[in-house]
C-alpha cells in the first residue's frame, strides 16, 4: 500500500474510532479543549463519553453538569431549558456527594438552582433562592478565595435586596419569605470577586449591578465599562455584556 492511502486509511480509522473506546484522560482532555473553544455540544459528548469510561468521577460529573447548564444559551425553547437544567443539577448534586468538601461541586449546585428559578412558578422561584444561597455560602467557606462564589452570592445579595416591599410582603405571607439581602453585602462580596479575579469582566459587570443596586450610579458606569472592555473568557461572558451595554444605555453612558 502507498504512503498516501497508508495516512487516508490511518485517518478514517480514527474517525470511525468510537468515543467510547478511549481512556478517559483522553476524553477529558479534548473535552476541556472543546469547553474553552464555547463548543458546549462537542464537550457534553466527550464528557458524557468520559463519564462512561470512568463512572463516578467527580471531575467529570461537574464538567457534565457545566456544559448542560451552558448549553441553554443555545435554545430559544424554554421547556428545553428547563430539561437542561434538571439534568445539570442532577449532575452537579451528583459530584457534590461524592466530594462534599469541594467548593466548585458546592457552587454548581448553587448556580444550577438559580437557573432553575428561571422556569419555575413562584413557589419554585423562591425555594430556589433559598438554595442558591444556602450552596453559595457553602463554596464560599469551602474556599474563601473563590472568586465565583463571592460572585454568586453577591448576585443573590442585590437581586434579593432590589425586591420591591410589595413583593417581600408577599413573599413572607406565601412562602415563608426568604433571607435577609443587603446591597452593601452584594457590593462586598463581588468588589472581593474583581479582586480575586481581575481580568474576569463579568465580576466588573455584575459588581455594576450591585452598585446600581446601592445607589451608586457612577460607580455602577464605571464598573460596566470596565468589563465591557475586557476580552470575553466565558460562554456567558456575552450575555454578561449585552446586559452591561442595555444598562448603560438607559443610564446615558457609553456602551463600548
Amino acid at each position: 500500500m502507498n504512503p498516501a492511502r497508508q495516512c487516508l486509511l490511518a485517518v478514517l480509522l480514527l474517525l470511525a474510532w468510537p468515543l467510547a473506546a478511549r481512556d478517559a484522560e483522553t476524553l477529558i482532555a479534548e473535552g476541556l479543549a472543546a469547553e474553552e473553544a464555547h463548543e458546549t455540544a462537542r464537550a457534553l459528548e466527550l464528557f458524557l463519553a468520559a463519564d462512561q469510561a470512568k463512572p463516578n468521577d467527580a471531575f467529570i460529573l461537574q464538567k457534565i453538569s457545566k456544559q448542560y447548564s451552558d448549553s441553554t444559551i443555545d435554545t430559544t425553547d424554554v421547556a428545553e431549558k428547563r430539561r437542561r437544567v434538571e439534568q445539570a443539577l442532577v449532575y452537579a448534586q451528583r459530584s457534590l456527594e461524592l466530594e462534599p468538601d469541594n467548593a466548585v461541586y458546592a457552587l454548581s449546585v448553587a448556580i444550577c438552582h438559580g437557573k432553575l428559578g428561571l422556569y419555575s412558578n413562584a413557589r419554585g422561584r423562591v425555594e430556589s433562592a433559598r438554595q442558591v444561597k444556602s450552596y453559595a455560602e457553602r463554596a464560599l467557606a469551602l474556599d474563601p478565595r473563590y472568586d465565583w462564589a463571592c460572585h454568586v452570592l453577591g448576585r443573590w445579595h442585590h437581586e434579593v435586596a432590589g425586591l420591591g416591599a410589595t413583593q417581600r410582603w408577599l413573599v413572607q405571607l406565601i412562602f415563608g419569605g426568604l433571607p435577609d439581602a443587603s446591597p452593601a453585602t452584594a457590593v462586598d462580596l463581588l468588589r472581593r470577586a474583581v479582586e480575586l479575579a481581575p481580568d474576569n469582566p463579568s465580576h466588573h459587570i455584575e459588581l455594576g449591578f450591585a452598585y446600581l443596586a446601592a445607589n451608586q450610579s457612577d460607580l455602577a458606569r464605571t464598573a460596566w465599562t470596565t468589563g465591557l472592555n475586557l476580552p470575553s473568557l466565558e460562554k456567558h461572558d456575552d450575555q454578561a455584556k449585552q446586559r452591561a451595554r442595555k444598562a448603560l444605555g438607559e443610564a446615558g453612558g457609553t456602551a463600548s
